[in-house]
């Protein structure tokens, strides 16, 4: 019986695998001698198994709940949600595909002391590789107090503007900083890298031009991995690309060109003013975009002195370590003229009820699960936690003090640029291109970019091979004279130098430093605003932070039982590791044997994922789900496009999908049909045969997700799987609600070929106020051969790949040990038992709410999934909104469940199973008082207009006034159960905010004299 997972996991943990060899104890005695040897008194075993740490209901909270809903058992629990055609009995969480099955189970302190046996193997050598990834410092007392602290990493995207202002404040001060940078007027809250960031600007020119010029130039001179996104996102839509010399090509010959990309530091290191260029290309009707280093952008003309329309790049060398690649924040900003064409989030001032500031979302209806099959991206998932360490960071260091950075970068670039040219070395970077980096041509030498390569490895440093005869070299904020000195001394010895490497340098008599050239040199002052020039002590700092975090709920307050989200909570144990030195210093191009590290814990999770999913293979490479949808579609793409069945174009979408499905489906040039659903919500199957035999020849895949979007196991999944495969299509099975499958039923299983998974919902990495993700898909058999590739760490050799679709071969690899611990240290039965709890805490709400708000859909038993939906539509004749009630909840320390998706008017309530029985009550008892505040208001109890749900939220400020002017009392407003007194109260800082104002004038950059909220 699944309820005695929690107490006889000790137990029932039989055979823990080493599932690669390792020395864990010095001694030769084995864990299963003793840990899971059932003789030996459990008061003498470890107790500090993740299960335990992870579910929130106790064993005797479970069978408390279950009576309560008229259940014996799980098993009885689990056979009236889940079709009995669909469950997993013999052989659950086991794959024939992966080499490596899920574990028994570990404690957190072994499965800590595993993965740092496994972080070991990374090599750190001195990194010089540069291309978009370079050694940083994260000021500690940002690291501690935002990267390390549960309130910055549990929080969710700030829908709940009222409850959110901290990182709101955090991600305005962030699209600041990038205007500010840039030189351009508005900017948005972040993109998931650089890569990606580039191809949005591509699709953002074709939409600019309603999508009728089909012609993009890119500079033969961008970053590879750019290009490679690039070209995939364009391949896609039916875009060519032509990589050219900017400078010399005639843009005016080319009616059909709908923008150009071009790059500043460019792959060569030379800093390039592009100006002219973008002259040539304005007057041929065409819109330009610029990559450029952001922590050049303090010396060098940045994008908007050149008349850009779009500047983009990387926020990872301010205080972002490589992490083998990711997350880090891709920065995005663009003309006042464009603002609604620009991808992403927006973040804007608008005022509250009371008339005070307040920061909130802007441009909503911007959004791709808004515009759906009209969007024009699908972002969905950001990089806000990024985004915000990297405005702190600025904060941090001011504007003198990022000067200050990157002028020593220049000057110790500069020293090397000199020092090589004593050498005799042929530099393709010129001394007046100069920021960062320094480009060595080879040829003619006798030497070959790996023969240099091998040399400094042996050395423990890594230069760049850019090709066979082209090595560079890049600065980064970490490095040190001494560092400069040990790096030129490897060069001097390759080209055969044998005076003084010091001498040369002539550092103590330096005379050769010369100041940016005035051709190249940045005009604009930057980051004049009051908060990034006063916040520089570390008190300062933290104070500031503390202020900041104390106006968001966050997991580390309250559940957040937002629907289709799953806010479960994420261990301590599992994101320790993101801040390993070992996980941290890799850069993502380093040989593969100084990251055996990652790639064996990579190798073992994907394995992991396989058991859970019943797919074949894994590609971690998509950064968020949304990615992992796009990557999907394309995989099927190049499918049928490699066998023949290129005209397969059109992806069956039900009607309840999220919007990033449409979305998705229109960026992979797909054309939507849209599947109805039912009056139970369901599917309709019919309207699938119906399509199906309509469009049989054309039909290329279905989107659909399981359990649905309106949180219930259908019937008839198999069915429906089984007409998409009969007429010749691909299912793709949308992983957003996988934490009700995983150990009790698997997209493989029920037949899907592929689907993303998203590891910062079903697998613990925490959502970071939006973002970072990870999406990865998994796919069969068949559809191997055609997943992503990278340009620089895994080249597509047989054109069978479809490209790339992040900036690293593994993505956001750097937040992969969440998960690894996570699956690691609950083993197959944690898995199974959180699955079960998650259904067990969802049905349990439901059953305690259904007598009071009318449940929307339930499965064929009566039962719902992980999640359900509660109507608030007859509450409307009494004036009572969802968002009313959403507000309202404030009050009562929740954040609101899943507003108006996916169904308008309603609420979909999501609460996991890292919830206890204690706060899964105190919900139900605030949802009840909110009922009953409801009817008081139908009563005429209370005023229809004046009453405690129209004026929710309720502000400190407002209610300690000395005015009171409501028919209502101030404790009635604050307090309205008592355990918001016992357990403490939280406090909105302001009270509910105009959205209309916020759009109608928005303000998504502070002005020069704002003072911060």
């Amino acid at each position: 019986m699944l309820s005695r997972a929690i107490s006889g996991v000790r137990a029932r943990m039989v055979g823990l695998r080493r599932v690669v060899p390792m020395a864990v104890f010095s001694s030769k005695a084995t864990l299963e001698e003793f840990e899971n040897n059932p003789k030996i008194p459990n008061s003498l075993k470890a107790s500090d198994f993740m299960l335990y740490r992870h579910i929130g209901p106790n064993e005797t909270e479970s069978r408390e709940m279950l009576k309560r809903m008229g259940l014996s058992s799980f098993k009885e629990l689990i056979e009236q949600t889940i079709p009995s055609s669909i469950l997993l009995n013999k052989g659950y969480l086991e794959n024939s595909s992966a080499k490596i099955p899920l574990p028994a189970g570990y404690t957190e302190s072994l499965v800590h002391e595993r993965l740092r046996n496994i972080a070991k193997k990374n090599k750190i050598f001195k990194s010089y590789i540069g291309c978009g990834y370079y050694p940083s410092i994260m000021p500690q007392v940002i690291l501690r107090n935002v990267l390390e602290n549960p309130v910055w990493y549990t929080s969710y995207t700030p829908y709940q503007a009222e409850i959110s202002q901290g990182r709101l404040e955090g991600l305005m001060h962030y699209q600041t900083m990038i205007a500010e940078m840039t030189k351009m007027d508005i900017a948005n809250a972040s993109l998931l890298d650089e890569a990606t960031a580039g191809s949005e600007a591509m699709y953002m020119c074709y939409s600019i031009h309603d999508c009728a010029k089909k012609t993009f130039v890119v500079s033969k001179d961008v970053f590879p991995q750019t290009l490679a996104v690039v070209e995939t996102r364009a391949k896609a839509v039916g875009v060519k690309v032509e990589v050219v010399d900017p400078e010399t090509y005639d843009f005016a010959g080319n009616k059909d060109v709908c923008g150009v990309l071009l790059q500043t530091p460019d792959n060569l290191g030379r800093v390039k003013d592009y100006s002219e260029v973008i002259k040539k290309v304005h007057a041929a009707g065409a819109h330009v975009a610029v990559a450029a280093d952001l922590m050049s952008l303090t010396l060098m003309k940045p994008q908007g002195e050149m008349d850009a329309d779009i500047a983009f790049g990387s926020t990872q060398r301010f205080g972002l370590p490589m992490s083998y690649g990711g997350p880090h924040a891709g920065y995005f900003a663009t003309k006042e003229s464009l603002k609604r064409k620009m991808p992403g989030r927006i973040i804007g001032i608008s005022a509250d009820v009371h008339g005070k500031p307040a920061y909130r979302m802007a441009l909503g209806t911007r959004e791709q699960h808004i515009k759906r099959e009209k969007a024009t991206s699908n972002i969905c998932t950001a990089q806000a936690l990024l985004a915000n360490l990297s405005g702190f960071y600025a904060i941090y260091h001011g504007p003198k003090g990022l000067h200050e950075i990157a002028t020593r970068i220049y000057n110790m670039a500069q020293v090397a640029h000199h020092t090589l040219k004593k050498f005799n070395c042929r530099l393709i970077t010129q001394e007046d291109e100069i920021f960062d980096t320094v480009a060595i041509d080879l040829k003619g030498t006798g030497k070959s970019a790996d023969d240099l390569l091998r040399l400094f490895e042996s050395r423990e440093m890594n230069i760049r091979k850019i090709d066979d005869s082209t090595v560079s070299l890049s600065i980064s904020e970490t490095t040190t004279m001494a560092d400069l000195h040990d790096l030129l001394s490897v060069f001097a010895e390759a080209f055969g130098f044998n005076g003084s490497v010091k001498d040369v340098m002539g550092l103590e008599n330096i005379n050769y430093l010369k100041p940016v050239p005035a051709s190249v040199k940045r005009a604009s002052n930057y980051l004049k605003q009051d908060i990034f020039n006063h916040i520089h002590s570390e008190t300062q700092m933290l104070r500031f932070l503390y202020k900041l975090q104390q106006k968001d709920l966050s997991l580390a307050t309250a559940m957040i039982p937002l629907g289709s989200c799953t806010m479960k909570a994420t261990t301590t144990s599992e994101i320790a590791p993101i801040t390993w030195p070992e996980f941290t210093g890799v850069h993502p191009y380093v040989p593969k044997d100084q990251a055996a590290g990652y790639l064996e814990m990579i190798a073992m999770l994907k394995d992991y994922l396989k058991n859970v999913t019943g797919y074949d293979e894994i590609s971690l490479q998509p950064n968020s789900g949304a990615q992992g949808e796009l990557t999907g579609l394309l995989t099927i793409k190049k499918y049928f496009e490699c066998t023949g069945q290129a005209h397969r174009n059109i992806c069956f979408i039900p009607s309840s999908a999220h919007g990033t499905n449409p979305a998705s489906c229109v960026v992979a040039g797909m054309e939507l049909v849209v599947i109805k659903c039912d009056s139970n919500g369901n599917v309709s199957l019919d309207d699938i045969k119906k399509r199906a035999k309509e469009y049989k020849d054309r039909l290329c895949c279905l989107m659909v997700t399981y359990p649905s979007t309106h949180g219930v196991f259908e019937d008839n999944i198999m069915e429906i799987i089984q007409v998409i495969h009969d007429h010749g299509g691909q299912v793709y099975m949308d992983g957003a609600n996988m934490n009700a499958q995983c150990g009790l039923t698997s997209p493989g299983f029920m037949g899907a070929d592929v689907g993303h998974l998203n590891l910062h919902k079903t697998f613990a990495i925490p959502h970071g106020g939006g973002g970072p993700g990870v999406g990865p898909i998994g796919v069969k058999k068949h559809l191997i051969p055609y997943l992503p590739s990278h340009p620089v760490t895994n080249p597509d050799r047989d054109n069978k790949s479809l490209g790339s679709t992040a900036a690293a071969e593994f993505g956001s690899a750097g937040i992969l040990p969440i998960t690894f611990v996570y699956l690691d240290a609950l083993g197959k039965e944690g898995v199974r038992a959180a699955t079960s709890n998650a259904l067990l805490t969802s049905n349990y709400l439901m059953d305690r709410l259904k007598d009071h708000y009318k449940v929307v859909y339930t499965g064929s038993k009566g039962r719902c999934g992980h999640e359900f939906i509660i109507d608030m539509r007859p509450f409307k004749k009494h004036g009572v909104t969802e968002e009313d009630v959403a507000k309202r909840l404030m009050d009562y320390n929740f954040h609101a469940p899943t507003m108006s998706f996916p169904v308008a008017g309603t609420l979909m309530v999501e609460p996991t199973e890292s919830e206890d029985l204690g706060e899964l009550d105190r919900f139900c008892e605030a949802m009840v008082s909110i009922r009953r505040e409801i009817q008081d208001v139908a009563d005429g109890k209370l005023d229809k207009k004046d009453n405690p749900l129209k004026n929710a939220p309720h502000c400190l400020e407002h209610v300690t006034a000395d005015e009171w002017k409501h028919k209502y009392s101030r404790e009635k407003a604050a307090y309205p159960l008592p355990y918001i007194k016992e357990r403490g109260k939280f406090w909105p800082t302001v009270g509910r905010i105009n959205n209309l104002l916020g759009d109608k004038k928005l303000i998504p950059v502070e002005p020069d004299t704002y003072k911060c909220l």
